[in-house]
């Protein structure tokens, strides 16, 4: 059970911190829509993403391991940016957002699409500090078992994201024009992040305590 959850809390995770709007989403749904190779797309992404959580949960994790102190102290500092990040997702609620759709243009090559799908995820500053840093800090405080849960439970969300939003491009593209659709995304993203920080701030307040 308790690995079960860790999947489950390392899934929820990656999944509330993928669904905000950015570069990488707008790339994969706009490909997606398109039909330029939406299989392709996904899974470089789904790869980047695997590549980048690996390193953070293999590097923090294994830096802070043998530091308890450090660990909590990590997972505090990520549980107060999740308050910043949900904070930052309902205001969006109030501002609104939309996707920008791209001119039509003709099928890049496969080339084009591979070195787009890298640049936008492993160049991408969000990406990176959500991957590595977060996610990897966050994890920090498990055993080496329980941060591999915990970062294929993150893996998997991005892999399930990356596929259902490349594949589903033309079904949602129409719906993520409008504003009101990314209010809904963006409130369900604010609710995920600070439930998560309620309770990984906790823990590491009574771990830094005791």
């Amino acid at each position: 059970m308790m690995g079960a959850a860790l999947f489950c809390q390392g899934f929820a995770l990656s999944a509330g911190l993928i669904m905000a709007i950015g570069a990488q989403n707008v790339f994969v749904l706009t490909q997606g829509a398109r039909g330029h190779r939406p299989w392709f797309v996904a899974g470089v992404c789904t790869a980047c993403d695997a590549v980048l959580i690996a390193a953070g949960v293999g590097g923090v994790g294994a830096l802070t391991g043998h530091t308890p102190w450090l660990g909590s102290a990590f997972a505090l500092c990520g549980a107060v940016f999740l308050l910043c990040y949900g904070y930052c997702a309902f205001r969006r609620v109030l501002c609104g957002g939309r996707l920008v759709p791209m001119e039509q243009d003709a099928p890049p090559e496969r080339r084009v699409i591979l070195m787009t799908a890298l640049a936008v995820s492993l160049l991408n500053p969000h990406a990176l500090l959500d991957t590595v840093v977060l996610i990897g800090g966050l994890s920090s405080r498990l055993a080496p078992e329980g941060r591999a849960l915990f970062g294929l439970g993150a893996v998997t969300a991005s892999a399930c994201w990356f596929y259902s939003l490349s594949l589903g491009g033309k079904l949602l593209a129409p719906v993520l024009r409008r504003p009101g659709a990314w209010r809904v995304l963006d409130a369900l993203v604010g609710v995920t992040m600070w439930g998560l920080a309620a309770g990984i701030g906790g823990d590491a307040l009574v771990r830094l305590a005791s």
